[in-house]
C-alpha cells in the first residue's frame, strides 16, 4: 500500500469511528465542512483551491490529498491545482516548498495522465 493509499484508509477508518462513537463534535464539523464548502459568492471549485493552498501552508499531508481530489471533482484542472500550490509556496516561503513536493505527488495520482 502506498502512502496515498494509507492516508485514505486511515482518514474513511477515523471517520467510520467517530460516526460510531456518535461524536457530535465530529457531525457538526461535517455540517460545517458541508456549509464551507457548498457554492455561493465562490463556486466550490474555488474553495476547494483554496483549502489546497492552505493544506500546502500548514503542512498537512491529509488536508492536501483530500482538497486536491475534491478540488479535482469539482472541476479544477491540475493547472489551477498547480496554480493554487504557487500561490501557497508564495504565501509560505521555503516550507511550503517542502510540503509541496507532497501536494505534487497528489496531482500526479490524482491527474493521471
Amino acid at each position: 500500500m502506498n502512502k496515498l493509499q494509507d492516508i485514505s484508509r486511515r482518514r474513511k477508518a477515523a471517520h467510520a469511528k467517530l460516526l460510531e462513537l456518535d461524536s457530535e463534535v465530529y457531525k457538526a464539523f461535517l455540517k460545517m465542512e458541508e456549509a464551507a464548502f457548498s457554492d455561493g459568492a465562490l463556486p466550490r471549485k474555488v474553495k476547494e483551491l483554496i483549502a489546497t493552498g492552505i493544506s500546502v501552508v500548514i503542512d498537512c499531508e491529509s488536508c492536501m490529498q483530500w482538497h486536491i481530489e475534491q478540488a479535482r471533482i469539482a472541476g479544477a484542472t491540475k493547472q489551477e491545482v498547480l496554480e493554487a500550490v504557487e500561490v501557497a509556496i508564495e504565501m509560505g516561503g521555503g516550507p511550503a516548498t517542502v510540503s509541496a513536493r507532497f501536494a505534487l505527488e497528489v496531482m500526479d495520482e490524482a491527474f493521471p495522465g
